[in-house]
């Protein structure tokens, strides 16, 4: 057995300089002492990839060339768009159109689309109620006027006559038989009627047995006054038959006669008006709707008058549903709906009560919605949204693929009640630019078929930017900007090289800077406030610093809560001492805003198997995909570190103890390798460090996320259980360009109070780790005696003895004595 003095010790590793561990900005690159000075940015920064995209997509006229905008938010999108459109638009002016919906006198149901150059739809409203206001006031007087009245008592006589002439027959014929004509009221209906005469006096034939009695006649007269009755029944039906149809052939001719009288004045006042709309589609309404006040004058014979038939009704055939105005549109209009439900967006047919309970629409009922507002030009919308809103996005993809809009009812597109209401389709020539993220786009781009013929270019918002000295300046004048629009305090340099490291602290990257600048935006606000609150007349570093710090505080309540389990162990973490299969894990918590760093305890067993690596997390349920994937290169891991000569022989199970949430991704990968290691050699670990990173088969460190908030969260508990300077946290050499850490860090690690490794492989972890030397294959293929990887092959080898069947004594004893000279070798 190998003593602990006997191993052979780790070389010293390079830790990183304070001056690594950040981007400090240097102020002296700034050409001003305060804002007050510079100009306020103008153009748009940091995306000059969408930019490209947006002009290609706003430039091209074919169908399909719509804009789908990706990106996180807070980098700018809508603020670009609006920008954008303003500069690429064209500068002539464009023609725009009025839309109107009136009556269709031929069908009621399907209400007539008419169109007009912008302004003229407004003009053709007023002037057509002109024209109605204008014959309800004179047809009335024409009919009340010779010739008409000459002309109607003609037709008054002559109707008169004929009715007399038929009557004085049927009369005589009736009058033989002792009978005449008369009229009885039925249920309020009032019907011609044949009487008996009796004693000179009419006499209802039901009551003719009366008379009998009375013996004012015979029985035999009223036999035969009823016999004539009878007779005379069917001659009086074709009398009144033929009666009215003289009253009927007079109304015709009246109502022919009342269409000539008025038909100059109705054709030469709907004439004025056509000759002012030459569009064919506006000359054939006008048409139909003269002929309909030909067909309809009795509406305009009694209209205004307090008796009689209401006929409001029927003037609403000549209202204009005035649907979209652009009489004061003088550009490209460029509708941005920050609400896209359908009645919003494609429109709505409005419904109204009768007064009986019934829900009734007509084409004045007709409202018009954002799609059309943005007719020949732009519509941008948000995309979840869009998707998220019943109906929307099946309706929108109607319209763009067909570029016809059918303004219906929501329910009348689920099927849910049927409207009988079909308004003609407008056509539709509109640019839609719609606003989401990369789901979205994948999402909808995956699984609907015509996505990709609608929205042909994709313009993806970047979320960070390369800092140069220009990119500085950008920044401070993005802050003037602010500070000119919302009248906030100017801002000296120091304050603007510190909101450029914050920049570069959410870009997570030192060489770059963020283009969220939601974020950089508010943490401006939040300066000036604190400037203001000290009465201060210009804002400074310190102002920006106490801004970040008030943030991060009232946001960080459950960090806060973990930092106080940790110390008072209900969550157990050691920063100091060894110990054999533990080690200190990374974990990131928190949202898209704010997250914070955590240290994990990681604890490995090892006992006799087939090599297989039990990870818990999986079996309970807790794990995710990528945690999973971390946990099968591991097992490729150590098949080609230590399973090429002899098959492994052990099963080991890995954990994060108190672990009682979900877990993914890989960084923990060298953590649980190294855990492993420790537990199979036997060796202890240091618990002074943490580490993080993600592993390959071949045993190369990878980059890992959150490398800030990872060092930030274990030198904080380090600091509250006391800076022993041996603490640190090993972290892959990739990330030392990400880090951007506090301050406070960079201080304890100038002062050797705290130490942060950057590593590339396993070897250089473990040897960090346990300050021993990992260890080198020899040319007898067999680890390095008295290294990490000569314990760990020694351990594996007495495990293969082990795990293999014994059969006999004999065999026990050979198996014995075989254990006993590999721990003599080592």
């Amino acid at each position: 057995m190998t003593s602990k003095n006997s191993y052979i010790k780790a070389p010293k590793h390079s830790e990183l300089r304070s001056d690594e561990l950040k981007f400090t900005c240097d102020i002296g690159c700034f050409d001003f002492d305060t804002t007050d000075t510079l100009k306020p940015i103008e153009g748009i920064i940091g995306q000059h990839r969408a930019i490209k995209a947006l002009k290609v997509g706003i430039d091209i006229e074919s169908p399909g060339y719509n804009v789908f905008i990706t990106g996180l938010s807070g980098t700018g999108k809508q603020t670009t768009i609006r920008k954008l459109l303003q500069e690429f638009l064209p500068k002539n002016k464009i023609k725009l159109n009025d839309y109107v919906y009136v009556n269709n006198f031929r069908d009621s149901d399907h209400p007539t689309l008419l169109f007009f150059p912008a302004g003229d739809g407004r003009k053709f409203k007023n002037d057509l109620k002109n024209t109605v206001k204008f014959l309800q006031e004179n047809i009335p007087q024409i009919l009340e006027k010779e010739p008409f009245l000459s002309q109607r008592k003609k037709l008054i006589a002559a109707l008169g006559q004929s009715q007399q002439k038929l009557m004085g027959d049927f009369e005589k014929k009736l009058k033989k038989d002792n009978l005449t004509l008369g009229q009885i009221k039925t249920d309020e209906v009032t019907r011609p009627e044949l009487f008996a005469v009796i004693e000179n006096q009419p006499v209802y034939i039901q009551q003719i047995e009366e008379y009998v009695a009375q013996k004012k006649i015979t029985q035999k007269e009223a036999d035969t006054l009823v016999k004539k009755y009878t007779e005379h029944q069917d001659e009086l039906y074709t009398v009144f038959k033929e009666s009215l149809k003289l009253t009927q052939n007079f109304q015709s001719k009246l109502n022919e006669l009342e269409s000539k009288a008025v038909n100059n004045l109705v054709s030469a006042t709907f004439d004025e008006i056509k000759n002012n709309y030459k569009h064919k589609r506006i000359k054939r309404y006008l048409d139909r709707a003269a002929e309909n006040i030909l067909e309809n004058l009795i509406a305009f014979k009694y209209y205004g008058q307090k008796e009689g038939e209401d006929y409001s009704d029927y003037f609403r055939n000549f209202e204009v549903n005035l649907i979209l105005d652009n009489s004061n549109v003088k550009e490209t209009p460029v509708i941005i709906e920050t609400s896209p439900t359908y009645s919003n967006l494609f429109g709505a047919i409005e419904k109204y009560n009768d007064g009986s309970g019934i829900w009734q629409s007509d084409f004045t009922n007709i409202k018009s919605g954002s799609i059309l507002r943005a007719n020949n030009g732009f519509l941008v919308i948000n995309a979840i949204d869009a998707i998220n809103e019943p109906g929307v996005w099946k309706t929108l993809k109607r319209v763009l693929l067909n570029g016809k809009l059918e303004i219906q009812d929501l329910a009348s597109v689920y099927q849910i009640n049927s409207s009988t209401l079909k308004p003609e389709p407008i056509d539709i020539n509109c640019k839609v630019i719609m606003i989401g993220n990369n789901y979205a786009y994948s999402l909808l781009s995956s699984y609907e078929d015509d996505f990709n013929k609608i929205f042909k270019i994709k313009a993806e918002f970047d979320y960070e930017m390369k800092r140069s000295e220009e990119a500085l300046m950008e920044y401070a004048r993005i802050v003037k900007k602010l500070v000119s629009q919302e009248k906030l305090l100017e801002f000296d340099k120091s304050a603007i090289g510190k909101i450029v490291e914050y920049g570069s602290r959410y870009a997570g990257d030192q060489n770059k800077l963020t283009t969220r600048f939601a974020y950089i935006a508010d943490l401006a606000r939040e300066a000036n406030f604190w400037a203001n609150d000290v009465k201060n007349k210009i804002v400074s570093k310190d102002h920006v610093i106490k801004a970040y710090e008030s943030a991060v505080e009232r946001h960080s309540l459950y960090e806060s809560k973990m930092k106080e389990m940790i110390n008072n162990e209900t969550y157990l973490i050691d920063t100091d001492g060894v110990r054999v299969g533990q080690i200190n894990g990374l974990a990131v918590y928190g949202g898209n805003y704010y997250s914070f760093g955590k240290p994990s305890r990681i604890t490995a067993s090892v006992g006799l198997g087939n090599g297989s690596i039990i990870n818990v997390e999986r079996e309970s349920g807790l794990s995710g995909n990528t945690h999973n994937k971390g946990m099968l290169i591991i097992t490729g891991y150590f098949r080609e570190k230590f399973g090429k000569r002899f098959p492994l022989s052990f099963t080991a199970s890995l954990v994060f103890e108190q672990g009682y949430g979900m877990i993914d991704g890989d960084s923990a990968s060298v953590t649980e390798v190294c855990a492993l290691l420790s537990s199979i050699s036997e060796i202890p670990i240091k618990q002074s460090f943490a580490i993080t990173g993600s592993i390959n088969q071949k045993g190369d460190i990878q980059p890992i996320g959150g490398v800030n908030e990872k060092i930030e969260g274990f030198f904080d508990v380090c600091k509250e259980k006391g800076l022993t300077k041996k603490q640190g946290v090993i972290i892959p050499h990739q990330n030392v360009k990400d880090l951007m850490l506090k301050d406070e860090i960079v201080e304890a690690v100038k002062n050797k109070l705290f130490h942060i490794y950057p590593i590339k492989t396993v070897d250089e972890a473990i040897e960090l780790l346990t300050g021993i030397r990992a260890g080198k294959l020899q040319k007898n293929c067999k680890y390095q005696q008295h290294t990490v990887y000569g314990e760990v092959e020694r351990h594996l080898r007495e495990m293969k003895i082990r795990f293999k069947p014994q059969t006999n004594d004999q065999t026990k004893k050979e198996n014995v004595n075989k254990i006993s000279k590999v721990k003599g070798k080592n």
